[in-house]
Parts: structure tokens; C-alpha cells; sequence
């Protein structure tokens, strides 16, 4: 289903030669998913300011909550606004005039909009008073999300708040099939599948320390398994938990993503969050295996940085995992069965994890931020073509 979501609803955009593109043009992201802790959103839009830099002559300035208003155009820009409550990561604009007239005084030509919540809203007002296009990028399954909270009833309630803002965006991403099917079933047709990314040479196996376990006191012939991300409820930590109890002292797991260095369990491990991407890499490619047990992913970034690094890969069957991941780079188990995920993990200790490694890189080379990017600037570049401009006009009326 997924594979025949993607063949309709991908919309390829043509290829145009970067330097000659849209000159001068200013690109405008914003999001209320951006912190110095946040995730793949944030690397995402990181890896983008610097490739637009590199490759380029688009302008790009990202527009985020911050502890105060700072920053200057073609940067990042913070707009003050106060922490999410019992949520220290994300602060929440709640001054939506204020953010209304920082988005309009930067003139953007284009506007991507990293979120569905109110700052979506505000996007939308901004780019309508100065008619430029706006790109809805679907980085979280809300109602995957709500329908986990609040059950059927909530997920249909989700469903119809996505249709009506999706409606107003010119065009709606989505990193993967499943997402892509998601909002097809919701009534959105402007979807198109757009891929992450990875850094390959920043992730790699030549990053890896073989130092790294007599730092942390793990012993030299444990069999070291790795996740990162959030220590978050839909992350499944708790599987990871019980399935490191049940594969015992043989298997170390390290858990990347807490707030200081503590043991958890005789045999597992809690890092601190990974700023650093060269950090996170140098971690993760001095590992043996990564393990990833959450099943609500959207595209699964960090198992894309994991592969990069070498490593074979176990993830959940759910989400969009299972379109990175199949029996050539690593193994799936059943999602929220911490005995599936003990039996896919020593299947894989019972295979060549050197060729799996190997196939798993392969694979991550062809997914790389360069390729990721090119893509999405055919989009950009079709948006804001001024043959456009009436199309859009009438779409909006409608």
C-alpha cells in the first residue's frame, strides 16, 4: 500500500541547475520544533542552511522560540516565547503578532512551515498578505500521535484539523510512503514524498573509537547495541529496557539522548544528547548493532545515521521503519514485543554483521543530504516560478 501510495502521489519535481536557480530568492522555515536538544528537525534544517550556502544563491533564514528575540536575517532567528509546560525541550510563540511581523518584515519569496500546530496559522496569514507560496513539511503523524492518546475518535478529530490547514499550503512534504499514505487517506492531494538526508562523511565508519568502551566502562566482549533520540514515551524506550534484561550481561545497550551520564541497569547505559553530529557519529559507529524499538517514526533519521556509520540495523515493524530497513541491512520484529526484539537481535549476532554493515552503508550513500536537497529545490523552484503566482491565487480562493 505504501509502495503504491508513493508511485501516485509523487510528484517529481524538474531539475534545475542550482546556480543558475532562483538568485536572491529568501527562504523562510519556521517551526516550534527546534531546540538545542530537539532532533532529526533540527538537523534537518541545519543541514539545509548549509547546503543552500554551499550549493546555492538562495537566501535562508530559520525562525524559532528562543529564551529572548535575537538573530539577524539569513540565519536563525529567535523569537522569545515562554517553555512548554512539564516539556523543558520546546517553548511554545504565544505572541503571534509578534511572529506574524518578524515573518513579514524578512520578505521570504517562500515559506516552509515545520509543524502543524499554531505557528502553521500564522504562516499561512503572512504568506497570504504577500501571496508567496508555502511548503507544509509533516515531520510528525499528529494523528498517528492522537490516535495513540486519545483512541479512533480522536485520530478522525486530528484527521479533519490536518485537512482544513493543509488545504491553505501550496504544496504538503512528506518523508516517507506511510506518512505520504496518511494524509492521503486525511483528503490532502498536494502531498509529495520528500526524503531525508544524511551526512555520509560525517558519518561513517572511519568514525568510530575504539576507545570509546573503556571510557564508559563497558566491558571489551560485550556486544554493544546503540540507540539515539529522544527519551520520549513513543521512542518504545522502556522495550529497549526490557529487552537488554532478557538479552543479559552478553549485550551492553546505550541509550543516547538523557540529560547527564547514569548506569540504568547493570547493563545498560544513559548518555547525554549529542549536539555534535562528528560526536554522535564517533558513538554510534563504535557500536555493534542499532536498535531502534519506537513505532511512530515518520522516516527514521538516526537509523539513516546509523547505516551511514556501518552498523546493521533492528528496528519495529511500524511506522515508516520498515521502508529504510529490510533483511539486507539488519531485521524487523513486531512492534511493542520486547521478546520479538530479543530474537531479531540475536538472529543478527548470528549473521555476517561485517556485510550487513557494509550493505547498510551502500544504502545510506544513496540517501544523502545532496541528494535529499537537489530534490526539494526542484520544488522550490516550481513554486516560485511567477507562472505560478495565478494558479495559487486561485487555489487560495477556492
Amino acid at each position: 500500500m505504501a509502495q503504491a501510495a508513493a508511485a501516485r502521489l509523487h510528484d517529481s519535481p524538474p531539475t534545475s541547475p542550482l546556480r543558475a536557480g532562483p538568485a536572491g530568492r529568501h527562504l523562510v522555515d519556521v517551526t516550534m520544533l527546534f531546540s538545542p536538544k530537539s532532533g532529526g528537525i533540527r538537523r534537518y534544517l541545519l543541514a539545509k542552511q548549509g547546503w543552500l550556502r554551499r550549493h546555492t544563491r538562495i537566501k535562508h533564514t530559520i525562525v524559532v522560540p528562543g529564551q529572548q528575540d535575537a538573530g539577524l536575517p539569513y540565519g536563525i532567528i529567535t523569537v522569545a516565547s515562554p517553555a512548554l509546560p512539564f516539556h523543558g525541550r520546546y517553548r511554545v510563540p504565544v505572541r503571534t503578532r509578534v511572529l506574524r511581523e518578524r515573518l513579514a518584515r524578512l520578505t521570504p519569496d517562500i515559506i516552509e512551515v515545520g509543524d502543524p500546530y499554531h505557528v502553521a496559522w500564522q504562516a499561512l496569514a503572512v504568506a497570504r498578505q504577500r501571496s508567496v507560496p508555502t511548503v507544509a513539511f509533516c515531520h510528525s503523524d499528529l494523528i498517528g500521535l492522537t490516535d495513540a492518546w486519545f483512541g479512533a475518535r480522536g485520530a478522525r478529530a486530528a484527521s479533519r484539523y490536518i485537512e482544513r490547514l493543509y488545504a491553505g499550503f501550496d504544496l504538503v512534504l512528506a518523508p516517507s510512503a506511510t506518512v505520504a499514505s496518511r494524509l492521503d487517506a486525511a483528503g490532502i492531494r498536494n502531498v509529495a514524498i520528500q526524503p531525508l538526508g544524511v551526512d555520509v562523511e560525517i558519518a561513517t565508519p572511519q568514525a568510530k573509537d575504539p576507545g570509546l568502551r573503556a571510557t564508559l566502562g563497558i566491558a571489551a566482549d560485550a556486544r554493544l547495541l546503540v540507540f539515539a533520540g529522544r527519551m520520549s514515551a513513543e521512542k518504545r524506550i522502556r522495550d529497549l529496557m526490557a529487552a537488554a534484561s532478557l538479552l543479559g550481561s552478553a549485550y551492553h545497550l546505550l541509550l543516547i539522548g538523557g540529560r547527564r551520564r547514569r548506569t540504568l541497569a547493570p547493563n545498560v547505559t544513559l548518555m547525554e544528547y549529542q549536539q555534535d553530529t562528528r560526536e554522535l557519529a564517533r558513538i554510534l559507529a563504535s557500536c555493534d548493532a542499532f536498535v531502534h524499538a519506537g513505532d511512530q517514526e515518520t522516516f527514521g533519521l538516526v537509523v539513516l545515521e546509523a547505516m551511514a556509520c556501518g552498523l546493521p540495523v533492528v528496528v519495529a515493524r511500524a511506522g515508516a521503519l520498515p521502508e529504510l530497513v529490510d533483511e539486507s541491512v539488519g531485521g524487523t520484529f513486531r512492534a511493542r514485543d520486547p521478546f520479538d526484539l530479543v530474537r531479531a537481535v540475536d538472529r543478527l549476532f548470528e549473521r555476517d554483521r561485517e556485510a550487513l554493515g557494509r550493505v547498510a552503508r551502500q544504502r545510506a550513500e544513496s540517501c544523502s543530504w545532496d541528494a535529499a536537497f537537489t530534490q526539494l529545490i526542484g520544488h522550490y523552484w516550481r513554486l516560485m516560478r511567477p507562472s505560478n503566482r495565478g494558479l495559487r491565487e486561485m487555489h487560495r480562493a477556492g
